[in-house]
């Protein structure tokens, strides 16, 4: 997840890494983890913070001021899913193409950048 700013809304911070803000802690699926001093109901939260308590990798680029807070991976070592993100492009004909598309068959992912 991409971010300008570390102040975001709940909303935001949800759609964005898939963990909703309960009472019980940062939620996803059955997996819960606690948080202190977080209020489930509070419009927007603390980025920084939340990475922190939940062992989210956080990473500042500062010459663009931009952040980027990556995914949980549980033990810190490994990703607990191999599942992908939802991802839409345009194919070759300007139809949109949906990863989930093809959920259930293995996928290779090549990933180019001019730079």
């Amino acid at each position: 997840m991409i971010l300008d700013h570390l102040a975001i809304s709940r909303a935001a911070f949800e759609a964005g890494t898939g963990w909703q803000i309960k009472p019980e802690g940062a939620c996803r699926g059955e997996v819960c983890i606690p948080l202190r001093n977080q209020d489930a109901n509070a419009p927007t939260v603390d980025v920084a913070d939340l990475a922190a308590q939940m062992g989210l990798p956080l990473v500042h680029d500062e010459a663009l001021g931009l952040w980027s807070l990556g995914p949980w991976s549980g033990n810190d070592r490994t990703l607990v899913s191999a599942e992908a993100p939802e991802l839409e492009l345009p194919d070759l004909d300007g139809n949109l193409f949906r990863l989930s598309s093809l959920r259930g068959q293995k996928v290779l992912l090549v990933a180019w950048a001019p730079y």
